[in-house]
């Protein structure tokens, strides 16, 4: 038995699941792992998020070089092995009455949090198997809704800051494609120029953005993060996971999330439809939106964040091995298309005409060399 093993083992113990039959699930695009926990009737979820040497976080207030000395996730933000930020972000959303799983026993420090089994409905696989898309996605717009209705809280924990989603995280979020579809895609590296320029283009794209008071933001929020729970009523009926790199940022960021969804396609009907619901539960709880402002705010972060995706996927192909993430980029692409026809993008539309044509968008012969 390995020694993460036996530590697994003496958690499990101490927290009374010592006894309970184990059984992995399907891992995801990142390190952790998750096994099902079977007792008697009972069921429980552990994750197991192994540490890593890699500084996860910086001070709120840590400058954009300070957070580059330590490292991507400071720099974008991300939670990294740091599963207490899991921890602090389900209890806040708890606290919200949303269904983000109950907290049974954790420790941070070995990277084991001991939670709630929320089943294993997930929008995705309802959706296959003939739900109601429009029932489904109201019920999400109905769960933003209610996050929306403050500004995100500056910590969700005494020790947790609700980091910013600021102009450095984004932008090293674009620079994933330059980075990485580019030697995928093109068989060749970005030129210093090529990277400056692309982030000189997003700059200049993201000071359109209107200042307004943040809010939380899942930042992962769509069918395969999140479960149906009809049983329960109201915006309780959607189970949330995933969740621990939560940052506080833009009520549009979420949504396009969840109707630009990388994996699935979301007919523009749905879109417009579940954009409209949220509007409205906007408006119904006192808390109403621009609607012209939203929608431009809209376009910006789709665009964003599928250029962000982009780069992700490709990496997944490129460093870690994972083809399959290749076979969503022409979806990917398709949504970024609609996006940069936005006015205020266009500039960054003739970019990416010129230096990534059509035909090089659609990665050949599983991803180049």
């Amino acid at each position: 038995m390995s020694d993460r093993a036996v530590l697994l083992s003496k958690f499990l113990d101490k927290a009374g699941w010592g006894a309970a039959e184990r059984l992995a699930l399907p891992g995801d695009a990142s390190t952790r792992r998750y096994i099902r926990l079977h007792q008697g009737e009972r069921t429980a979820l552990l994750m197991d998020q192994p540490q890593s040497a890699e500084a996860p976080t910086a001070p709120a207030d840590a400058g954009p070089d300070e957070r580059r000395a330590l490292g991507y996730n400071a720099v974008a933000r991300l939670a990294g092995a740091d599963c207490g930020r899991f921890v602090a972000a389900a209890e806040f959303l708890s606290s919200l009455g949303l269904s983000a799983p109950h907290i049974y026993a954790a420790d941070p420090t070995l990277g084991f949090v001991l939670m709630e089994d929320l089943g294993n409905a997930l929008f995705a696989d309802v959706l296959n198997d003939g739900g109601s898309e429009v029932q489904l996605y109201a019920a999400a717009a109905d769960v933003l809704a209610r996050l929306h209705a403050q500004t995100a809280p500056a910590a969700l924990h005494p020790d947790k800051p609700l980091f910013a989603y600021d102009e450095t995280a984004l932008l090293a979020e674009i620079d994933l494609l330059t980075e990485w579809f580019f030697p995928v895609a093109l068989k060749r590296q970005a030129s210093e120029d090529e990277v400056a320029e692309h982030r000189d283009l997003w700059r200049k794209a993201l000071a359109l953005v209107p200042a307004a008071p943040p809010v939380f933001v899942h930042r992962d929020y769509h069918a395969q993060n999140l479960l149906w729970l009809p049983e329960r009523a109201g915006a309780a009926r959607v189970g949330l996971i995933d969740f621990q790199d939560a940052v506080a940022g833009a009520k549009a960021y979420d949504l396009i999330s969840l109707t630009e969804d990388a994996r699935r396609d979301v007919a523009p009907a749905l879109r417009h439809h579940t954009v409209a619901h949220y509007l409205d539960s906007m408006y119904r709880q006192g808390t109403p939106v621009d609607e012209a402002a939203l929608a431009h705010e809209m376009a910006l972060y789709a665009a964003q964040r599928n250029v962000k995706i982009v780069g992700i996927f490709a990496r997944l192909f490129r460093r870690d091995g994972k083809a399959r993430y290749l076979d969503y980029l022409p979806r990917v692409w398709g949504y970024l298309g609609e996006d940069l026809a936005h006015p205020a993008l266009q500039p960054l539309q003739s970019w990416y005409a010129k230096k990534i044509p059509g035909e090089a968008r659609d990665v050949p012969d599983g991803g180049g060399p």
